[in-house]
């Protein structure tokens, strides 16, 4: 039960839904009661072997989810267009740090669910790069290509956030346009 709390914040980054999220929880450790004589313990424990069956798990309901309908109930309808309409624009005075956060937010939900899952068991969970293979069954170089593209990927939708913020300057130099991470230099 050690692992619980990460596996939770693993399958509530990957459902996005609080109770879904429980349910693949609860459902991954009964699956790891069941067949836990069939496992052999390695040389990286059990987190990678409650991680791959949680990340099984996600994906056959999310296979089994995708082929069915969608009903809207009139509630969430109303709410959704509720909540647009109590925003309010232009929160001049809004905390940087806050508008990062949204901004990290959106970048991280727009990348493929493959490099979601990699970025957020080593960025999050500190997971080796052996582990995260060893828990995705694949290859470490997928991994690692994986990490390298969603990197590069949350790179390029930040880039133009961060030089409007001011915490990062473009400079011209003699091959072209080059950013420098401006130092604060008073607190």
């Amino acid at each position: 039960m050690e692992h619980l709390d990460m596996l939770y914040r693993v399958a509530r980054r990957m459902t996005r839904d609080e109770s879904t999220a429980e349910d693949l929880v609860q459902e991954t450790y009964l699956r790891a009661l069941r067949s836990y004589q069939t496992f052999d313990l390695k040389e990286f424990g059990i987190r990678p072997w409650l991680l791959r069956i949680l990340h099984n798990l996600h994906a056959t309901r999310y296979q089994r989810e995708k082929r069915q309908p969608i009903a809207l109930e009139d509630a969430k309808l109303e709410s959704a267009a509720q909540s647009t309409n109590d925003k309010t624009p232009g929160n001049g005075g809004a905390n940087l740090w806050d508008g990062m956060d949204e901004q990290l937010v959106r970048a991280v939900n727009s990348l493929p669910e493959e490099y979601q899952t990699v970025m957020l068991l080593w960025a999050v969970e500190e997971l080796s790069y052996k582990e995260i293979a060893e828990s995705l069954e694949v290859p470490i170089g997928t991994v690692m290509s994986r990490l390298f593209r969603a990197r590069k990927r949350l790179s390029d939708q930040l880039h133009d956030f961060a030089v409007e913020q001011g915490i990062l300057h473009q400079n011209a130099s003699d091959d072209g346009v080059r950013n420098t991470i401006e130092k604060e230099s008073s607190r």
